[in-house]
């Protein structure tokens, strides 16, 4: 009889070692990651902050509103794909003191899709 064996999930054998852990899911520098999505948060967060003495009321309001929304949670931002476009569509209208603000989403959204 043959050892038919099924395995269902994560298998590992070890023979040997030392200090064996255990699995690496694809988390290799998700630390140095993590520290770059929370200075992009951080960054636009301070800029949205900083734009808001030259927004309209509607638009204070949008940004009020987004400002809770912006942490840096990774999957969280993705789900909330309407804040930032909402930000960046408000950072265009305001024009060149709107950059800062643009700049920071973009950099933003290119970490959202390097991930």
């Amino acid at each position: 009889m043959s050892d038919a064996s099924n395995y269902y999930g994560p298998t590992v054998n070890i023979t040997g070692g030392r200090e064996n852990i255990g699995f690496n899911y694809g988390t290799a520098g998700g630390a140095s990651r993590d520290a770059e999505l929370r200075a992009a948060v951080e960054d636009l967060t301070r800029f949205l902050r900083e734009l808001r003495p030259h927004l309209t009321p509607d638009q204070t309001r949008t940004v009020d509103d987004a400002l809770p929304e912006l942490t840096p949670d990774a999957g969280a931002l993705r789900e909330r794909g309407i804040v930032l476009a909402s930000v960046a569509q408000i950072a265009a209208a305001v024009g060149a003191v709107g950059q800062p603000v643009s700049e920071a989403v973009g950099r933003l959204l290119a970490l959202l899709g390097g991930q």
